[in-house]
């Protein structure tokens, strides 16, 4: 009598979703934020989304040489606390800030947006708050949110991880560009405030947060210390380009990752150098406790924050009054914190004075 085998199983069929990309829920976000993105539309955008690109004219009725400036961006470890603490809402302004702001240092008026989202899984309620956030970033910038990419990667991310980044086209008159080069000694620097710490040193941050049993329960003043760190990167392109149209603005910069040391010389010629003055503004409280608790060395402190300082303007002094009145005006909070000096050979480029 001879032993029959059981017939071998066959593999069950595999499809995209079973492999862990699931298309369907990728269209019902395309169509949870189409609401939000069409806030953001400009007259030079043709079309909507959902194309293989996205087409914007060049508004060549406003400019003789228009110019191109571009620039990308993400929020680098800030992500993770949104993760930890379902802080979803604003992470999307951060990204759109953190690009905009760098091209509006070259006095480039931000046209239109991009961003990338992906994942592991895709949970789309929130991908679209998050989304959400880009739009609205892109509203308060003036800037169109023209298309991006969802991307659902299986094995690639933990679940509930994700990760952005973000692209931004601006454009500027050739003959308005500003890069510094009509910096001179003497030259005033303008300081914005800043919102909290932006997008920038938020590793730091995070090991200080190791040190607290509880995060959440912190309060600073009035304030939890998580609204404090959560608060959204400041979007200072309105301001600027209203100011520019009246006023001449010798440079300008960003103060993200590098703090004040690192990122106002940038847009300095050598041999200049600078002298920030420390007493000129009040490092907001989260700064003093970020030191205190971590016992982060000043030097630190000054390479890794804005303190309070989130843009500056580099101007001539005889206009320096009439700029501070017309921030003032476009609801923004301004004053000298320092200046450009003479410099030398191997001599030290930014200086602190109290």
């Amino acid at each position: 009598m001879t032993d029959k085998q059981p017939p071998a199983q066959q593999p069950a069929p595999l499809t995209y979703r079973a492999a862990g990309v699931d298309i369907d829920a990728g269209n019902r976000l395309v169509e949870r934020i189409k609401p939000a993105v069409k806030k953001t539309m400009r007259p030079e955008v043709l079309g909507g989304l959902g194309g293989f690109g996205a087409l914007v004219e060049v508004p060549v009725d406003r400019y003789t040489r228009p110019v191109l400036v571009s620039g990308a961006d993400g929020v680098g470890t800030k992500l993770k606390l949104a993760q930890t603490y379902q802080r979803h809402a604003s992470i999307g302004i951060d990204l759109v800030a953190m690009c905009v702001n760098d091209v509006l240092v070259q006095g480039a008026e931000p046209l239109y947006f991009l961003d990338y989202f992906a994942c592991g899984k895709l949970d789309i309620d929130t991908a679209a708050t998050v989304i959400e956030g880009i739009a609205k970033g892109c509203e308060l910038a003036g800037c169109a949110l023209v298309g991006g990419e969802t991307a659902e990667m299986p094995d690639m991310y933990a679940p509930g991880d994700y990760d952005l980044a973000g692209f931004c086209v601006g454009v500027a008159e050739k003959a308005e560009l500003i890069d510094g080069s009509k910096v001179a000694s003497g030259d005033l620097i303008i300081g914005l405030d800043s919102a909290g710490a932006h997008s920038n040193g938020y590793s730091l941050i995070r090991r200080i947060l190791d040190r607290v049993d509880d995060p959440g329960a912190v309060r600073i003043g009035d304030q939890s210390l998580l609204d404090l760190l959560m608060a959204p990167t400041r979007i200072y392109v309105p301001a600027v380009l209203e100011l520019l149209k009246f006023h001449k603005i010798n440079a300008m910069a960003h103060i993200t990752g590098g703090g004040l040391s690192e990122n106002i010389i940038r847009v300095v010629p050598e041999p200049l150098a600078i002298e920030i003055d420390l007493s000129s503004w009040q490092m907001p409280p989260l700064f003093n406790w970020l030191a205190q608790t971590g016992q982060v060395p000043d030097d630190d402190m000054r390479r890794t924050f804005n303190l309070g300082i989130g843009f500056t303007l580099l101007v001539n002094p005889a206009s320096a009054a009439a700029l501070l009145a017309r921030l003032k005006d476009c609801g923004e909070q301004a004053r000298v914190i320092g200046r450009v000096v003479d410099g030398s050979a191997g001599t030290e480029r930014v200086r602190y004075i109290a």
